[in-house]
């Protein structure tokens, strides 16, 4: 009762004070009071444990509280917790950006550290904008894009996102207006169809003189939709940047550090962007860092002799502990066998979601690649009473949209795993009846 009255008396405080994501003021969606995480699991101040299926939106990849990483945090607070990237230099700065330029696609060699995923792309594309403005074309300013996609809620990243599925729809009169392809149709898994990116050539062809960079999510688009494409349609837009002098920015901030069941989802394609950015699973989930790496080209051509510096400069950019954090993050990842283990998540979550198929009246797809598990609906779920339902059942799932999906951490137990599909299926089972 003591533990139950300490909760309520926290998401009372909570209520009219503090903004949560997408959300009013005050907060009437539920909120769950959190006491500590650990592993899988997510224990609330009322004593209740849940396993968690959203891994904190994807980035606690080891799970919560990790022995090598909360080591790897202790020891860099013992030298310093920040000092400015401007004009000074530390080890984990220097030795991270060495391992990603080590761990990412081939002849991606600089990096730049920012705060979030939105800024990463922030970042991408102003290097995109100021590397032909350096190479005397600064009518090439504009982004290609694919519907359905969703980079970020900040002004730049927002006016790559879909106008509809991208929720900005309030602030369009005020984004950069871009150009957008129709969403690829054919399936991840599916034969290949050519005509699947005529739409996006056709732009190309059309407006390749004002266009900077193609960005995408490769493979799997996430909040915009959670939707898996066929990796030759990537390999296919880089053959058209090249050949249409256009950049490639690569979206990985969803997809990076084994999510799809691949270090990066490039690999499915086999291809090197001319920038990356990354976010999320960058530091497992401990803290807000990202870095936007691009080639020597991108680089050279910002920085060539006579032009502006790259005009960005985050505060917090290169953090030491965020650094140290990111580091220890992706020793750990290097020393087990994650891909085997993602694979048997993907496994086992393609064979115990497959009933889902079967309540027709609710659900239209059932999709799963890597360590992501997807059903999506006929109609936007409702959130509230999903949410309540899997915390009785005592999992943390946390629906959008449509989609009610699962991105675990890859620590999970298969029993574990197990309890959080049968939560979707018996939930959108009573759903259907």
């Amino acid at each position: 009762m003591q533990q139950y009255q300490k909760a309520k008396d926290l998401i009372n405080r909570d209520k009219d004070i503090l903004w949560h994501p997408y959300s009013t003021m005050p907060n009437n969606m539920p909120i769950f009071a959190v006491e500590s995480a650990s592993g899988s699991k997510i224990k609330l101040t009322d004593g209740t444990q849940l396993i968690d299926g959203m891994a904190s939106w994807w980035c606690a990849i080891h799970g919560y509280n990790h022995p090598s990483i909360n080591t790897a945090i202790v020891s860099q607070l013992q030298d310093m917790s920040h000092v400015m990237l401007g004009g000074l230099t530390h080890e984990p700065a220097v030795a991270l950006a060495e391992e990603l330029i080590e761990l990412t696609p081939a002849k991606l060699d600089t990096v730049f550290y920012s705060d979030s995923g939105s800024v990463a792309v922030e970042v991408a594309l102003k290097m995109a904008i100021q590397y032909w403005a350096a190479s005397d074309k600064p009518g090439k300013h504009k982004f290609l894009t694919i519907r359905n996609g969703y980079h970020g809620d900040t002004f730049g990243a927002m006016s790559v996102c879909d106008p509809v599925t991208g929720m900005h729809s309030l602030f369009s009169g005020m984004l950069a207006k871009n150009l957008f392809a129709p969403q690829p149709r054919v399936r991840f898994s599916d034969e290949w169809d050519e005509s699947d990116i005529y739409p996006l050539r056709q732009l190309l062809e059309q407006h390749h003189h004002e266009i900077a960079a193609i960005i995408l999510e490769p493979v799997v688009q996430g909040a915009g939709g959670m939707w898996f494409y066929h990796p030759q349609y990537l390999k296919t837009v880089r053959e058209y940047c090249n050949e249409y002098n256009v950049l490639l920015i690569a979206d990985e901030i969803a997809t990076g550090f084994g999510r799809t069941g691949r270090m990066f989802a490039c690999e499915y394609a086999e291809i090197s962007p001319d920038v990356m950015c990354l976010g999320k699973a960058l530091t497992g989930g401990y803290m807000s860092f990202a870095a936007t790496l691009a080639s020597s080209e991108v680089a050279d051509g910002i920085s060539q002799q006579g032009s502006m510096p790259f005009m960005h400069g985050p505060t917090f950019m290169g953090n030491p502990l965020a650094a140290t954090t990111a580091l220890a993050n992706i020793a750990l990842l290097k020393s087990w066998d994650w891909e085997t283990k993602v694979l048997q998540i993907q496994n086992q979550m393609e064979e115990e979601l497959a009933p889902c198929r079967e309540f027709t009246q609710v659900v239209s797809d059932v999709r799963v690649l890597g360590a992501i598990g997807v059903v999506e609906l006929h109609e936007p779920v409702d959130m509230e009473f999903l949410t309540q339902e899997f915390v009785k059942r005592g999992v943390w799932i946390r629906p959008f949209g449509k989609l009610v999906y699962i991105m675990p951490p890859y620590i999970i137990e298969l029993e574990e795993l197990s309890r959080l599909t049968s939560a979707i299926c018996e939930i959108l089972r009573l759903l259907n009846e």
